[in-house]
């Protein structure tokens, strides 16, 4: 079975906000991660996706089919 890929928006952080990048999974509500780089921020949502999903499963939530491809801001 293939892994379902999910739209990844990652966008620059202010550094009011504490600088980094910030990744959201705009399919998965409230799924995201930073890091210091778009790199880092892209591996990290990564797990926070995997996460997400076992979270869904355990709980009987429905899991969304991913609409999108990636997107870098």
């Amino acid at each position: 079975m293939r892994k379902p890929e999910y739209a990844v928006v990652i966008e620059p952080l202010s550094e009011e906000d504490g600088g980094g990048f910030l990744a959201t999974v705009p399919d998965l509500p409230g799924c995201l991660s930073d890091g210091d780089t778009r790199e880092e921020a892209a591996r990290n949502v990564e797990d926070a996706i995997a996460s997400w999903l076992e979270e869904a499963r355990s709980v009987g939530r429905a899991i969304p089919e991913p609409r999108a491809a990636l997107r870098i801001a």
